[in-house]
């Protein structure tokens, strides 16, 4: 990209800025949305490509990351493109903020509130983002959406560039299969992630992204809420990723944090330009952790279909709370997005309660022990 950076554009280009500043020349630089209601926070008709977009909230609700929704439409299509909890929009899930840096997406001090998306936008005609107040309270709203104008001859978007999209999903809890048999796991897996009678532990795969049509997929985080005890050995991972390409098992991983540029069940906290840990658990892999990969300079082609899953597990023997956004671009139209889960589906577990319950039960484990080793 630095390349690039002195070279001097036509005299068409144009940089545009649509913000919440106070048009009245005051300091009240910012929207609010009263509960249940939605705000187009940027509406523009022309040709170009949003190149930053940054904002911060105030909420008094507690989940507010998860129940504020962010939606964009490119060139007036109907249905959304991007359809996220505007936290996981911008890289982080729980329900919560914390200071990172990847290329794409940052969260800037303080605490992480200051949300920055560095993804390329493109539009051929029109863009729209919306932002939905599904909180009890009001959502009060900084922003800045930064983007670029052309001739429509200089850049051909409306062939050559495929359109942003974005999709949360969850599953709380993630299936365990009843019965398991020696596999062999390279037998044809596509069938069985389809279902049908051979139903197979791959059809249990958590699916992070399933579109059809023609783009590429440029990364995803997946967010993961540990919440069993168990008093030894209690990783998450060793769940393989698995792509399918055009509906062909295409491209087989070997682990999680394999999948995601890290190696042997990592404890530390990491932040890389592609790659990182944003959130890494507690003791023994408990509590809530987030893994990050972003395909900027590999992206994942596909012609007609994507899949991108992967195991919960080995061979999808955990039973945990997987939640995900994926990030990828296509040609238009896209595959309508499975339904959002509604407000308690999107509320990150709450630990206090079960604090004490663990801490009796530890208490008992290791007394136990100590009475068998007497």
């Amino acid at each position: 990209m630095m390349n690039n950076l002195a070279k001097l554009r036509p005299d068409s280009f144009e940089r545009h800025r649509i913000s919440s500043h106070d048009k009245t020349g005051g300091n009240l630089d910012w929207k609010t949305i009263p509960p249940i209601t939605s705000l187009d926070i940027a509406d523009f008709r022309g040709f170009g490509c949003i190149k930053h977009i940054w904002c911060t909230i105030k909420c008094k609700s507690k989940h507010y990351l998860r129940n504020t929704i962010i939606y964009m439409y490119w060139d007036g299509e109907n249905e959304a493109s991007v359809q996220v909890p505007i936290g996981d929009f911008f890289g982080m899930g729980h329900g919560e903020s914390k200071n990172f840096v990847s290329e794409p997406l940052q969260m800037s001090p303080r605490k992480g509130k200051g949300f920055n998306c560095w993804f390329p936008m493109p539009f051929s005609d029109r863009f729209k983002i919306s932002i939905s107040n599904l909180n009890d309270k009001d959502v009060h709203i900084y922003y800045y959406v930064d983007f670029e104008t052309y001739p429509k001859w200089y850049y051909p978007y409306h062939t050559e560039y495929g359109r942003f999209h974005a999709q949360f999903r969850r599953e709380n809890p993630t299936k365990k299969p009843f019965v398991l048999k020696k596999l062999n796991r390279f037998r044809h897996p596509f069938r069985y992630l389809r279902g049908g009678k051979n139903k197979h532990p791959f059809s249990l795969n958590y699916v992070i992204l399933q579109a059809v049509g023609k783009g590429h997929f440029v990364g995803c985080h997946i967010d993961i809420d540990n919440y069993k005890f168990f008093p030894f050995f209690n990783w998450f991972g060793e769940g393989d990723d698995m792509f399918f390409i055009d509906s062909k098992p295409d491209l087989m991983g070997t682990g999680t944090e394999d999948y995601f540029n890290m190696a042997f069940c990592p404890r530390k906290e990491y932040s890389a330009p592609y790659h990182g840990c944003i959130k890494k658990g507690k003791f023994n892999w408990r509590g809530k952790t987030t893994y990050y990969r972003y395909h900027i300079k590999d992206p994942i082609y596909f012609n007609y279909n994507i899949l991108v899953t992967m195991e919960h597990g080995h061979n999808n023997r955990r039973i945990d709370d997987w939640s995900s956004t994926a990030y990828w671009y296509q040609k238009e139209p896209h595959a309508r997005f499975p339904t959002l889960p509604n407000k308690e589906g999107r509320r990150p577990r709450n630990r206090i309660k079960k604090k004490l319950r663990n801490i009796l039960i530890s208490g008992g484990l290791i007394l136990g022990i100590i009475l068998l080793l007497l």
